[in-house]
């Protein structure tokens, strides 16, 4: 298994590092189209779609994709568009999360179809937004989710006593969750700082927080962190709800697209929103 793990990890990185870095968005726009198709595919069959029926929806995906490509040339979009995404996020995150897995499977399954379309387009064009704004922006939000990860990770294992949620995802804790907050902020003091003395810029989701002052700055970095939080609880109720203990088997030692990619899904949109600001 770690074999296998490590293997995937190192194949993920050749492919995904020189399209981050490329000057052109259009490398990153290739591979985001390619990570949420597979990832579109895999919200079918954990929705009830058979093999061949599920491939319906990564079509509807890259059709959208391509539609935007042809009619706006990678041209950034305005304010209420992504508005428009980061409410029907939290509006889909906060609903059925209240009200658990048994609502996700009571909500008629073409609605949850079309829902999944919608959230996955948006965090893939925000994915090549993030791109457009600045490969330092498009970093330092991948940091942020992935510190707030392994540190809710770390955190709850050693000091974890109260569950977050425990009919969803039992192993997540409140302790766990205030230790993620506690390490973007000080991922995102350390890199503010770093920034400002090496001269690099100030390109990145971090600066763009502080303008409005510390109190804004510490309560947006502690909406990211809740948001990659509930995103994770989002998809790990949707696969208890399939009876699921991954999205699927396309990362070999890692499970599923979504399974690596959940906690950054709704994160994408709201970052490119504060970017607007």
């Amino acid at each position: 298994m770690l074999k296998q793990r490590v293997i995937t990890a190192i194949i993920l990185l050749m492919v995904s590092l020189p399209a981050l870095f490329h000057p052109s968005p259009v490398w990153l726009g290739m591979l985001g189209m390619a990570l949420i198709a597979a990832a579109a595919w895999e919200w079918g069959r954990l929705n009830g779609l058979t093999l061949k029926t599920a491939l319906m929806l990564p079509a509807a995906c890259l059709v959208v994709f391509l539609g935007y490509w042809v009619a706006c040339s990678f041209q950034l979009l305005p304010p209420i568009f992504w508005l428009g995404c980061v409410a029907l996020w939290c509006g889909a995150i906060v609903f059925f999360l209240k009200h658990g897995s048994a609502s996700w499977q009571a909500t008629p399954q073409v609605i949850r179809l079309v829902l999944g379309v919608i959230l996955l387009i948006s965090t893939g064009m925000a994915l090549l937004q993030a791109k457009l704004i600045g490969t330092a922006f498009l970093i330092s939000v991948l940091c942020l989710v992935w510190t707030a990860d392994i540190a809710a990770y770390f955190v709850g294992r050693r000091w974890g006593k109260h569950k977050l949620a425990p009919t969803i995802s039992p192993g997540k804790s409140i302790e766990g969750l205030s230790g993620a907050v506690v390490a973007v902020w000080l991922l995102a003091i350390v890199w503010t700082e770093a920034s400002a003395r090496s001269g690099l810029g100030n390109d990145h989701v971090f600066a763009r927080l502080l303008v409005f002052g510390w109190p804004v700055f510490l309560a947006g970095l502690t909406l990211l962190t809740l948001t990659s939080a509930a995103g994770d609880l989002f998809e790990s109720m949707i696969k208890r709800a399939a009876g699921a203990k991954d999205s699927s088997q396309l990362l070999p030692g890692h499970g599923g697209v979504l399974d690596r990619l959940d906690a950054l899904l709704p994160v994408l949109p709201l970052a490119v929103l504060i970017s607007m600001f």
